[in-house]
């Protein structure tokens, strides 16, 4: 795919913008790389989706709703949740030990209980199947705790009240936890307790997998339809119906909670296109692997009557955590705001000393969901025009740079109020670093899921900063770590991310 002129569209209608000619300058590093394949036309399955993304929709299609919030949690998971604290609280009360000792020994059995993903979501309710899991997170608390008790206390009646605890706790949970597994079973086949699945992929194995849900509702799917871009053999008999539209559209309009990937006609690329999009939107995907035959049981696999299914990690906003991230991002941001505003007032004065006024640079980005805000900077020069700073991709070493400007950048402090943006909640402190819309549609027309960024919030900081990807580099290779960033997401990467961040600043890395 070439780049268009100023005047050329692209085909779901958004002016792409080709920065040689609008600026004289050069393209960002890697915006000649060209996807492998042009996009073919894959009926159901996709049409156009990473075009779809910024701005309105042009093509008139409804907003694909976001689960509300209860959908998704497993009433499984939470019974699990309530019989380990009943169990625990039990079997202090009884064990003997301190109500602190009791706290403790609930605290470290739950924790690696969930440490085990013994509460997860899962098809398969046995019992059995998480035994091995269950005994060994039990034996990794129960030795912190064995720990815990000799450094704290040689009270040998102590030490025995703390080991009776845990197995009182152990007998208590076991019997309650079956109890549990057993009426999710009898609530699925009885009451239809199942999540609404559409197949994605219509061939024998697809067909097999939905005659299985049909057979077996006690694994929690229940099909809706099949969505595939070719038809079905002649003479097949699909025991649900064929849909119509894409991937998005159907999940809507079915009101489904899961998509099940099995070998469908489109190509890998555009399979995982949609499964981005859906997933992003709270649908849980679980795909059958190539080579299913050889693949074992783990937490992640899920297995309906013999197939695995590999459950796709939760969308990153979709997760408790997230909302912990949120309240630290606050946090942070504003005690940061408070304790550097003698910096920010000082470069401020600079700048104002050095070019006058405005001392703050105002320039619009796109963020979460594509929703375009406006970003802050303290000023390191004056753009000539309003599009320059819009179209423009990078100004080191411009003349125009005073040496007030060059500090700013090589030290980032151009970069603070930018902490006003994360206390408002458009931007976290670490996330994919938002660009500008024109720039945005030209990534999204060139690189292979460059539009699957904006599934997280933009951030101060980044993966791919830290890791030297500032400044005129290479486009495929920020969208790879920012995709890999949401895909891995956790509380200790955003920690590390920081960290890193600090060191590229002690060491002057350059914009």
């Amino acid at each position: 795919m070439t780049m268009t002129s100023p005047s050329s569209t692209s085909p779901s209608g958004i002016p792409v913008v080709d920065q040689e000619v609008a600026t004289g300058e050069r393209r960002p590093a890697g915006t000649k790389a060209t996807r492998s394949a042009s996009k073919t036309d894959v009926g159901a399955v996709l049409d156009a989706l990473p075009l779809q993304r910024l701005g309105g929709r042009p093509d008139g299609r409804r907003a694909l709703a976001k689960r509300p919030l209860m959908e998704r949690f497993s009433g499984v998971s939470v019974l699990l949740i309530v019989v380990d604290l009943v169990a625990a609280t039990t079997a202090a009360l009884m064990g003997g030990p301190t109500w602190k000792w009791g706290l403790a020994i609930g605290v470290a059995m739950v924790g690696a209980r969930a440490a085990a993903q013994l509460y997860r979501r899962r098809l398969w309710l046995s019992y059995y199947h998480d035994l091995p899991r269950e005994l060994a997170s039990t034996a990794s608390a129960f030795g912190l705790l064995a720990v815990l008790a000799l450094l704290r206390t040689a009270d040998h009646e102590m030490n025995t009240a703390i080991s009776w605890t845990v197995v009182l706790f152990l007998l208590i949970s076991a019997p309650l936890r079956m109890l549990v597994f057993q009426t999710g079973r009898w609530a699925r086949r009885r009451f239809g307790r199942c999540e609404r699945t559409i197949v994605l992929g219509s061939g024998p194995l697809g067909i097999d997998l939905v005659q299985s849900m049909n057979d077996h509702p006690e694994f929690g799917l229940r099909p809706v339809g099949f969505i595939d871009k070719a038809a079905p053999m002649p003479g097949t008999t699909l025991p649900v119906p064929m849909l119509r539209g894409d991937l998005q559209q159907a999940i809507v309009d079915q009101r489904a909670g899961a998509v099940v990937i099995a070998f469908s006609h489109a190509t890998d690329a555009q399979v995982i296109d949609a499964a981005i999009t859906a997933h992003s939107h709270g649908a849980t995907i679980l795909l059958v692997p190539r080579m299913w035959e050889l693949y074992h049981d783990a937490p992640h696999i899920e297995r309906l009557r013999g197939y695995p299914l590999v459950r796709v990690t939760s969308a990153p906003t979709a997760r408790f955590s997230w909302w912990v991230k949120r309240a630290l991002d606050c946090v942070l941001s504003g005690l940061a705001l408070l304790l550097l505003a003698p910096v920010i007032g000082i470069a401020a004065l600079a700048v104002l000393i050095e070019s006058g006024r405005p001392v703050l640079f105002r320039q619009e980005r796109v963020g979460l969901d594509n929703r375009i805000f406006t970003l802050f900077k303290l000023r390191s020069m004056r753009p000539a025009t309003e599009a320059e700073s819009q179209t423009r991709w990078n100004i080191a070493g411009d003349p125009r740079i005073g040496p007030v400007g060059r500090f700013l950048r090589r030290s980032s402090i151009d970069e603070l109020p930018q902490l006003w943006n994360v206390l408002r909640g458009d931007m976290s402190l670490v996330g994919p670093r938002p660009e500008r819309p024109g720039f945005v549609r030209q990534f999204s027309e060139v690189h292979d899921r460059y539009w699957a960024r904006h599934r997280v919030p933009s951030g101060l900081t980044g993966l791919a900063q830290v890791n030297g990807l500032r400044g005129d580099t290479s486009i495929a290779d920020r969208s790879r770590y920012d995709n890999y960033y949401i895909a891995n997401w956790s509380l200790w990467l955003d920690l590390k991310i920081i960290l890193l961040t600090f060191r590229e600043i002690f060491r002057g890395g350059q914009h």
